[in-house]
């Protein structure tokens, strides 16, 4: 076999075109961490003005009283809670049976079609969903109905990466149990689901950070609430109603807990990414 000489200028062109492509997606990498870097300083700027210990052992008052946000951070911990205690177990079950049973059958094809819808749907729209099974026909707002709704949010994005972290588990570890004699759904329990242990619990970890900064499914759900209240059979304050509540306000005090509050949110959503990349890896590292 022979092989044509290369051209030296189709070579230079290559170099050329592949020097300025490098160039340019090093140029949008950098453009996109400058930006990043632009929004923590504003919101370390604006966020740490109205942070005090009242923020989290004063419930939301008005102006003048030295209100906080814990009735909001509270709320915002059981409904996130709640809603991923229903939605992670769900979505890792649909994960697990469009990887290891559906296969590209009929009806996982269309489990996975309509997993996609929810992915991309708009929140408000699966809030508005929540409003009428849940609000209207009970007649009233809760935090139960914005757990719902939130778990309807995270359970296509755990469904998702339970799926694609599955597949990702070599096929030696199904054909090993089998030749053991293990049934499918010993395989599934035993080997394939304790081999991509940290990808899952990375997929939940992401989803829980997705669903903590939504607003629009919790105003139509739980309402909000400035009163501290547990009862989740009540309307129940979140950080994003409080955020989108209190940063119109016009008064400047309002207006700092606002940015404080997305302080708050920002920082519990990125010790959250830390600690699944860390978790992810140690897993990894205890299964050498």
């Amino acid at each position: 076999m022979s092989f044509a000489p290369l051209n030296r200028t189709n070579y230079l062109r290559r170099r050329i075109v592949s020097a300025i492509m490098s160039a340019l997606c090093g140029l949008a990498a950098l453009i996109g961490l400058i930006l990043l870097g632009l929004i923590l300083y504003i919101l370390l700027k604006k966020g740490l003005t109205g942070l005090s210990l009242n923020v989290f052992t004063h419930p939301m008052m008005t102006p003048g009283q030295g209100g906080g946000l814990s009735n909001a951070i509270v709320g915002t911990l059981m409904q996130v809670g709640l809603g991923i205690a229903i939605g992670g177990p769900i979505g890792m079950a649909v994960g697990v049976y469009l990887s290891e049973v559906g296969g590209n059958g009929r009806f996982a094809t269309f489990v996975r079609f309509v997993n996609d819808i929810l992915l991309t749907a708009p929140s408000v729209l699966i809030g508005l969903f929540v409003y009428q099974i849940i609000v209207a026909p009970f007649g009233g707002f809760s935090g139960y109905a914005g757990a719902v709704a939130l778990a309807l949010l995270a359970m296509p994005v755990v469904a998702r990466t339970t799926e694609d972290i599955l597949k990702l588990v070599p096929d030696t570890y199904r054909e090993a149990s089998t030749a053991l004699g293990a049934r499918n759904s010993t395989t599934i329990w035993k080997v394939i689901l304790p081999a991509g242990f940290g990808g899952i619990l990375t997929g939940v970890l992401l989803a829980v950070a997705r669903i903590a900064g939504e607003t629009a499914p919790l105003i139509v759900t739980s309402f909000g609430s400035f009163v501290f209240s547990m009862n989740m059979a009540k309307p129940m304050s979140s950080l994003p109603i409080a955020i989108y509540r209190y940063a119109q306000s016009p008064y400047e005090e309002l207006v700092n807990l606002a940015w404080t509050g997305a302080l708050i949110i920002t920082f519990g959503v990125l010790i959250l990414n830390i600690a699944s990349r860390v978790g992810h890896h140690l897993v990894s590292r205890g299964r050498r």
